[in-house]
């Protein structure tokens, strides 16, 4: 069961304390390859949809919006992030979003949902 949740950009070097490495970006980050990236999986389907990725755009001002509307998103993926973390090899996941904003980007959403699951179970 997953423990620790971080998150970095895809950019940042890849660490061993990152522990299971999830891209959580619905699409390829820009100008890396798959060897240098060193991910485990690609949960694009965590993702915000196209609809929402593109309404967002990484406007500030749209942030608390996007992340409710985001929040609902991933509702409906519940159980399949639940199944992730009770399956995950590792009890530290590290989340990475290619978002040049560290503050207002789907990864930090994420995590937050997932802590939330993780406090709820416990």
């Amino acid at each position: 069961m997953v423990k620790h949740i971080f998150i970095k950009r895809v950019y940042d070097e890849p660490a061993p304390q990152d522990g299971y490495r999830v891209l959580v970006d619905r699409l390829w980050p820009r100008g890396i390859s798959k060897d240098k990236l060193k991910i485990d999986t690609w949960a694009k389907n965590w993702a915000p949809s196209s609809a929402l990725r593109k309404w967002f755009s990484h406007d500030p001002q749209k942030w608390e919006d996007f992340r409710e509307k985001y929040q609902q998103e991933l509702l409906s993926k519940e159980r399949e992030i639940e199944e992730f973390l009770k399956n995950c090899p590792s009890t530290t996941i590290t989340l990475l979003y290619s978002a040049k904003d560290s503050i207002h980007n789907q990864a930090v959403v994420l995590k937050s949902f997932i802590e939330n699951r993780i406090k709820d179970k416990t």
